[in-house]
């Protein structure tokens, strides 16, 4: 129960320090994230990816500094639970006007299970629930900017408002020729609209802040006519080789922004002052976008960890089916479950790997933190790390418990933490990633349906052998945008790719994965006689970091269809020669461009590979 006073001065102190330290947290993160714009400004490519790097630390050093504080000036982990539930009730108290009252809840509950014993967690300590809603939270203070602006053009003058909606960013460099690029949006604004009249109401919406990632700055907003509503997106590049800025496309519905906002990239740099009112604004654009993918996607992880996990539990109260080993070839290293109703997979470190495996649990989870920390570009699957979960006993099959005891025993416990006779599984430590459909299931799909058999003309063939294609050169492309970010998956059969319901190939097994610049790319050396060329022994030496891209193809090209698309689109991935110009150039300091969007919705693709050519 709570106490029905607040009489501690000490309790209060507690609920100060606490809000003090999540106050600096989000100072510091964006502060960070404002930066991002300067190194726009100044193409420093190399310090944009150093600061998204940092900045996911952020989180977990301002969460051991408020609970060594807490600690040191007031022994919490020593005090009363009554004086715990009078700090909860203060600090709701301080979160009266705030405004990231969410983020500070859950900065809180952070602090407070780091201090407190496991069995202090219940809901009457941390915040389970939401106490302060975050509906229609603005900036009282007239000097601040709104979180979205809005221009009010008509059909003659749409071009000078959409200019000045791009100049009032203030981007601090030149464009090329804005008069150019705005003419073009707003021909494909007009395109979108058709035929139908301008309402009283048209108006364009745009966010306040840049999106900053990578090498790109996006204005995001609305175009709104009546009741039609259409989100769009701009990205900003530098031209080529210039040093001058172009609109390079515009982005427009559901669609494209969740490839935008995919989970497979990279996160934002946002300076916002109250981040739920841009989510809320998000989530007006892509209502099929879970809230805690976009606070991901915003560089919040924890507040999305906090509320995917809200929405698991509300998940696991409405539904009844069972934990499983999730169906597909098993691996080495990960042992998978899921729930068949939920949208997501559950990874556990094995204890122990058979050859050729030659890893630790450490290793592994240092791959998954280089993932989390790196430019995903579209290709590599964003996780949520999380330790001690616990799940009901009566969910799990019986042999996903048996597969778990043989393979991982020291991630499993089973309990009675209550002592209410609800029996508990509690898995030590775990990966969570949205689920995919294998791309070897996705090819052996098409073989099935006859994509494999060119005498087969019927529509559903033809269906299939375009499934077969798709997934052969998206793999392919996949590659060479992972090789652009200066990553080499390592393993590369087909089972460790996944295709997302926009057909895009993610890779999601990371045990082996490693920085380009790390790795030495050879020629497989020239027999020296004929029992070398006739060995099935490898008789040459193979260093820790070598690889022989002319070697996968007897891997990953057994079936000669797949193979036939494979060498019409991709057969410079099986040259050593290609993997390691890209290495050269990685490490003389070049940040190649890779789109979150289709290369046919630029405006000026020619001139930008021209000077691209140019450069190489």
């Amino acid at each position: 129960m709570f106490p029905t006073r607040l009489d501690s001065t000490l309790a209060y102190e507690i609920a100060k320090a606490l809000m003090d330290g999540f106050n600096r947290h989000y100072r510091l993160f964006r502060t960070e994230s404002a930066r991002a714009k300067h190194r726009f400004e100044t193409a420093d490519w190399h310090g944009q990816q150093r600061a998204q790097r940092e900045r996911i630390e952020f989180y977990d050093l301002r969460v051991r500094e408020a609970s060594t504080r807490l600690e040191r000036e007031f022994k919490a982990g020593e005090q009363s639970m009554d004086i715990w539930h009078q700090v909860k009730l203060h600090y709701i108290g301080l979160l009266v006007d705030h405004h990231q009252p969410e983020l500070a809840e859950t900065f809180f509950n952070s602090v407070t299970t780091k201090i407190l014993h496991r069995s202090y967690f219940q809901n009457d300590f941390i915040f389970i629930r939401p106490a302060v809603s975050t509906e229609y939270i603005e900036n009282d203070d007239t000097d601040k900017r709104p979180t979205y602006r809005a221009y009010y053009p008509n059909a003659d003058n749409l071009t000078e408002v959409l200019r000045q909606m791009v100049q009032d960013f203030d981007l601090r460099r030149e464009f090329i020729d804005l008069g150019r690029d705005v003419a073009l949006v707003a021909k494909a604004m007009l395109s979108v609209l058709g035929d139908v009249k301008l309402r009283a109401n048209f108006q364009i919406q745009a966010l306040s802040s840049l999106f900053f990632r990578n090498k790109g700055a996006y204005i995001v907003g609305k175009l709104i006519n009546g009741y039609n509503e259409f989100p769009f997106a701009l990205p900003i590049l530098y031209a080529g080789g210039e040093e001058r800025l172009a609109i390079d496309a515009i982005l427009f519905g559901q669609d494209d922004l969740l490839m935008l906002f995919s989970y497979a990239r990279a996160y934002f740099m946002v300076d916002m002052e109250i981040p739920s009112a841009y989510v809320q604004y998000l989530r007006s654009l892509m209502p099929l976008k879970p809230r805690n993918e976009l606070y991901s996607a915003l560089g919040l992880a924890k507040q999305g960890k906090t509320l995917f996990y809200r929405d698991f539990l509300f998940h696991l109260r409405h539904s009844t089916d069972k934990f499983r080993i999730a169906p597909g070839i098993k691996g080495m290293v990960m042992l998978v479950f899921d729930l068949p109703s939920f949208p997501y997979v559950f990874k556990v470190i094995k204890d122990f790997y058979p050859p050729p495996k030659d890893t630790s649990r450490e290793q592994i989870k240092g791959k998954y933190l280089l993932v989390k920390q790196h430019d995903r570009v579209g290709r590599m699957a964003d996780t949520l790390e999380y330790s001690e979960v616990a799940f009901p006993r009566n969910r799990f099959t019986d042999e996903l418990i048996a597969e778990i005891e043989k393979f991982a025993p020291s991630q499993l416990e089973i309990s009675d933490r209550d002592g209410d006779g609800q029996l508990e599984v509690i898995i030590k430590h775990a990966y969570i990633e949205r689920r995919m459909i294998p791309l070897n299931i996705y090819l052996q799909e098409a073989f099935d349906a006859g994509g494999a058999d060119p005498s087969n003309t019927s529509p559903a063939a033809q269906r299939a052998r375009e499934q077969l294609e798709r997934g052969v050169i998206e793999y392919g492309n996949a590659l060479k945008d992972l090789i652009a970010a200066n990553i080499f998956p390592g393993d590369m059969l087909w089972k460790n790719f996944g295709i997302t319901r926009h057909g895009k190939v993610v890779f999601y097994d990371y045990d082996e994965i490693e920085y380009i610049t790390d790795c030495k790319f050879r020629k497989v050396p020239t027999p020296r006689c004929e029992e070398d060329e006739m060995s099935g022994e490898v008789w040459y030496t193979v260093g820790p970091h070598d690889v022989f891209p002319e070697t996968f193809g007897p891997f990953l090209l057994g079936n000669a269809v797949v193979k036939e698309v494979f060498m019409k689109h991709h057969a410079d991935l099986l040259d050593a020669a290609y993997w390691q110009t890209h290495k050269e150039r990685i490490q003389a300091g070049y940040v190649y461009d890779v789109f979150p969007y289709d290369q046919s919705k630029r405006f000026h693709p020619g001139r930008a590979n021209e000077k691209l050519r140019e450069s190489i």
